[in-house]
């Protein structure tokens, strides 16, 4: 009988323990995804929610260094035709190639409504 009231409070401490730990990870979790969504403009960190992926990775996939139109559609026709399925790559990682061009022509939107913004301003 004392030996299950010592397992059964036992196994209360360590699982307080284990939740306390897990709410203090959950909350550094959010704080570090607060940091990183203040970091980005709004509307680039709204279309990261939206397409799933952030910039950062999206460039990483299509292997660019800054956002240029004509090596990114490069970069993209290169790596959908080596991952096509009929010359055996991956469905997984075409699709990756595929959202990361999204992820990146939505930024050049971003990027080009934001100047087009900017020259109206100066306009006036």
């Amino acid at each position: 009988k004392y030996l299950a009231q010592i397992i059964l409070v036992g196994a209360q401490v360590v699982g307080r323990a284990f939740m306390r730990a897990l709410r203090q990870e959950f909350a550094a979790s959010q704080a570090a995804a607060n940091a990183r969504g203040r970091a980005e403009r709004p509307q680039s960190a709204a279309a990261s929610r939206i397409i799933g992926i952030s910039l950062q990775e999206a460039q990483q996939i299509l292997n660019v260094s800054n956002l240029n139109p004509e090596e990114i559609q490069k970069n993209y026709d290169h790596l959908f035709k080596v991952n096509d399925k009929s010359v055996g790559g991956s469905f997984y990682l075409q699709s990756k190639v595929v959202r990361a061009k999204e992820r990146l022509d939505e930024e050049l939107r971003i990027q080009a409504k934001g100047d087009k913004e900017k020259g109206r301003k100066a306009e006036t």
